[in-house]
């Protein structure tokens, strides 16, 4: 679903002049989604589903996850996207979520790379991910949509 709208925002903010950037990199990105899902699938199975001990609590944490999701959906309208994509001289959005923290998706990302493999008690999709996550995000994604929002380097 979240392809779906993300397609319809492209559609719409390209119209507008959006300009893509970081196309090079975006093909890695699914395919790393896509190897967690695949992964943490081929994990719970091979370890015969075992729930973990806490997996409502864990389960409540993960849905309020996808409230902020929502949130950044919301906040972000026709702009969120799961590509970089910048309206020429259109606004950095600052309310939302993005009050708090500079790239709240992200966090939303974060965190459920890490509180679904534990729902089920899949360790090692958890901690792998994990790693690629940060090191994927850290080098790669947020610097070039930093540099694409005209954010100073530190």
């Amino acid at each position: 679903m979240e392809l779906q709208v993300a397609k319809r925002n492209e559609r719409l903010t390209k119209d507008e002049g959006a300009i893509e950037y970081g196309a090079r990199h975006y093909p890695y990105m699914v395919g790393m989604h896509v190897l967690f899902l695949v992964t943490l699938i081929s994990e719970v199975f091979w370890r015969g589903f075992p729930l973990s001990p806490v997996w409502q609590l864990l389960l409540l944490v993960f849905l309020a996850i996808q409230g902020l999701r929502l949130w950044v959906l919301l906040t972000l309208g026709r702009f969120w996207n799961t590509k970089i994509l910048v309206v020429p001289d259109g606004k950095r959005v600052e309310e939302g979520p993005y009050r708090f923290l500079k790239h709240p998706n992200y966090a939303v990302v974060i965190l459920e790379i890490l509180i679904l493999p534990l729902i089920f008690q899949a360790y090692i999709t958890m901690a792998v991910f994990s790693v690629l996550n940060f090191l994927f995000l850290y080098f790669v994604r947020i610097p070039k949509e930093e540099e694409a929002l005209g954010i100073p380097k530190k």
